[in-house]
């Protein structure tokens, strides 16, 4: 038997789109670890000048955008890339505020290539903290 659009009853609807997710959880004492030990350094290689600028200091919310920049890597497949060639680099994945304060991904440089090179386009993300840890989760759809 056949559906009405000619397919096999049970069969799956193909999609015509990709969709993927990616998630993480990041315990924010990390962040504060890493700010007492490398301070400036530690910022101005994670963090873009408008992620910084929007946190001002707060390790919570550091911490979340850490974690979602860890959450668009794996969505996109690949880690971030810290010392190795491969992967994207923590600047290459920013996550700003739209005018309402939901949180935006805007990608650079090798993210971006990844994401077109996947047909990536609409980027959803949702980030939480609590006292102790923050989380990211995101969905990439073509």
């Amino acid at each position: 038997m056949t559906d009405d659009d000619g397919r096999r009853r049970g069969e799956a609807t193909p999609h015509p789109y990709r969709l993927t997710t990616g998630v993480d959880l990041i315990e924010i004492a990390r962040i504060e670890a890493a700010i007492a030990r490398f301070g400036d350094r530690f910022l101005q290689r994670i963090y873009t000048p408008a992620e910084l600028a929007y946190c001002r200091g707060r390790a919570s919310e550091l911490a979340a955008r850490f974690a979602a920049k860890e959450a668009v890597a794996k969505a996109l497949g690949v880690g971030l890339a810290f010392m190795a060639a491969d992967g994207v680099g923590c600047r290459e994945i920013e996550v700003l505020s739209d005018e309402r304060g939901k949180p935006t991904v805007v990608l650079h440089g090798r993210a971006r290539a990844r994401a077109e090179a996947l047909e990536l386009r609409d980027w959803a993300l949702s980030l939480s903290h609590a006292r102790d840890i923050a989380m990211a989760l995101v969905v990439a759809a073509s």
